[in-house]
């Protein structure tokens, strides 16, 4: 099969590798423009740009995809099949209609869960047990089409949202080449889905890091993880902006109101919720690097002491 690929970022470039790996014919691989990136604002490549470039396949960076000439020029490569993987950008009817085969995606979740920009870290903070890979047949809805291959895996209670991203990545790439082996073989049966169990994963912003202290330890200790790395997670203490990245929660509720300082000691700093405790293990002050608690202690630091309140 002749097959063009779309996608952008680290998890799209693992899926793109594993196709190299297997001697599929990608002729051609569509990502996003070059963007401006590090203190120097300089043009940088997506990793699928660097995949590509590396395999000497041709790369195309169109800003849309909904033009004449975008449409016409996708056209030319005469692709049997597209495979799809955050590339960020909306394919319309007219581009999922040039590839022979149609447009697959390989989607971060167990769809019809968690549909959308950010299933991976949607889904650790929502407690899921479980999520994995679903390989799907692109319709125009957002990520309403039929599915064709369905791989799990565990949610762990110390993943994070990079840990379970980069696990996740690698079962991308082994879910399409499953996917593309049924197609080949004329062996995958495509599943509807159940509309009634979507929910939507809400692109991330920086605003979703910040921590409501009301909210019970379980869903506090749930949120740094997931949005580690990014967007991080935050309290304030007065002026300061103190970013937390690391917390183990304790069963005991102090009494205290929400964001109170309950103890401090090198093993952690302990902060009363709306049910039960966090001891945070790791955080960054202003202008500082990540640090454990034992060194923040050793440094003299005078911040986070008991009876102080987070906000």
């Amino acid at each position: 099969m002749r097959i063009v690929f779309a996608g952008t970022p680290d998890f799209a470039a693992t899926a793109l590798q594993a196709l190299l790996a297997h001697n599929h014919q990608i002729v051609g691989v569509y990502s996003q423009p070059d963007r401006p990136s590090g203190r120097g604002r300089k043009l940088s490549p997506s990793p699928v740009k660097q995949v590509a470039l590396q395999a000497n396949l041709p790369v195309f960076q169109p800003e849309g995809l909904k033009s004449d000439e975008a449409q016409a020029e996708l056209a030319a490569l005469q692709p049997d099949l597209m495979i799809v993987a955050a590339y960020g950008l909306i394919l319309p009817r007219a581009v999922l209609d040039i590839p022979r085969l149609g447009c697959l995606n390989i989607h971060a979740s167990l769809l019809p869960r968690w549909r959308g920009a950010a299933p991976i870290q949607r889904a650790i903070a929502a407690g899921d047990a479980e999520t994995g890979i679903t390989i799907m047949q692109m319709a125009e809805g957002l990520d309403t089409g039929d599915m064709l291959v369905k791989i799990a895996t565990p949610i762990w209670p110390d993943d994070t949202g990079g840990r379970l991203h980069d696990r996740l990545s690698d079962l991308g790439g082994d879910a399409i080449l499953q996917a593309l082996a049924g197609l080949e073989a004329g062996a995958l049966s495509p599943e509807p889905q159940d509309d009634g169990l979507a929910c939507y994963a809400h692109k991330l912003t920086k605003v979703d890091g910040h921590i409501d202290w009301s909210r019970s330890a379980t869903d506090i200790d749930r949120q740094i993880r997931a949005f580690h790395p990014w967007p991080g997670t935050y309290a304030d203490l007065g002026e300061d902006r103190l970013r937390i990245h690391q917390a183990s929660v304790l069963a005991d509720t102090s009494g205290k109101l929400p964001g109170t300082v309950i103890a401090r000691a090198r093993q952690g700093i302990d902060i009363a919720c709306g049910e039960g405790s966090l001891r945070i293990e790791q955080l960054q002050l202003p202008g500082s690097r990540a640090q454990s608690v034992s060194d923040l202690i050793n440094g003299g630091k005078p911040l986070l002491m008991p009876g102080q309140e987070l906000r």
